[in-house]
């Protein structure tokens, strides 16, 4: 089967798990299979594989690539923020090694009808677990106007987030806004091009509204927090980002769980010492110039590892 969805930093994930003996591995956005055939294949001493997507048509797609481990893949469909529950419902304790592909993926982008993209009419949606939660239509037509505005700041970085705002408001009151193509040319007519940048003027304020939707960094913080703690020793955690606040907020949760300075003399704090992190990779590791120019999305990925105790 040819899978739509090309993973990223596919030889530099496999490489910072090399040389370790993997009995439960854990991936939180398993997606169509890409990194875990990887791994599976890098690692057949792998007993227990716990693949996590919230997205069905992804599970169903990762279901097929990796039917030759069948036996050892457990599919989970459900947000890796719930990852801690549902360790505890498998009696897991500890786990060896830990993986995230943040962000959408380019086969719910290429979905008209998952509404991701504003180059593609289709309704707007934009939750990768069609099965529950707000839509990007209800976000767009009922958040008030600053509220709309701080989202489009903050999530999307875009520096006219006030006029985009004010814009999709107007065009609301006239009547709502169902569809990504009309979404997009409401942005584009009140933001009109940016030749400074090389990207649509709706790009940022698509990717704010997804963010939202899926509780993106939300999710981010507590899923990879609850692996840090659910992490055996010597295990590691991997975790790869498209934006700068995604990796500003790995680094940040890296950080605060380094290792510090302990009193050796007092029990309860070497045990707290054994607890934290160290850093596997001391700066991201980035996509090089020949898998950027095959693979677009790889421009924008970095990857960060840690390892505990």
């Amino acid at each position: 089967m040819n899978a739509p969805h090309v993973p990223v930093l596919l030889e530099e994930s496999v490489a910072l798990f090399e040389g370790m003996h993997i009995t439960t591995f854990c991936e939180g956005t398993v997606g169509a299979g890409g990194h875990a055939e990887a791994f599976l294949t890098a690692h057949p001493e792998i007993e227990r594989y716990i693949a996590f997507d919230q997205d069905e048509n992804a599970l169903e797609i990762a279901r097929k690539r990796l039917e030759p481990w069948k036996e050892k893949v457990l599919f989970i469909h459900d947000n890796f923020r719930n990852i801690g529950k549902h360790l505890r419902e498998l009696h897991i304790d500890k786990v060896d090694a830990f993986f995230f592909d943040l962000g959408v993926s380019s086969m719910q982008l290429d979905q008209d009808i998952r509404g991701f993209s504003f180059s593609k009419e289709g309704p707007l949606d934009m939750r990768m677990d069609q099965s529950t939660g707000m839509t990007a239509k209800e976000v767009v037509n009922e958040l008030p106007e600053k509220e709309l505005g701080e989202l489009f700041r903050d999530l999307g970085e875009e520096p006219r987030w006030r006029r985009a705002a004010q814009a999709v408001v107007r065009a609301r009151r006239r009547k709502p806004v169902e569809t990504t193509r009309e979404l997009a040319e409401i942005i584009e007519e009140e933001l009109g091009s940016a030749p400074r940048k090389k990207i649509h003027p709706a790009t940022l304020i698509f990717q704010a509204i997804r963010m939202y939707v899926n509780q993106e960094l939300e999710s981010i913080k507590e899923g990879v927090q609850e692996a840090i703690r659910s992490l055996a020793q010597k295990g590691r955690v991997g975790v790869i980002s498209f934006h700068s606040f995604e990796d500003r907020l790995i680094k940040n949760i890296f950080r605060d769980s380094l290792k510090k300075k302990a009193n050796k003399f007092r029990k309860e704090q070497q045990e707290q010492y054994e607890e934290m992190l160290e850093l596997v990779t001391k700066k991201p590791i980035i996509a090089s110039q020949k898998e950027v120019k095959s693979n677009r999305r790889a421009r924008s990925a970095k990857l960060r590892c840690a390892q505990k105790g």
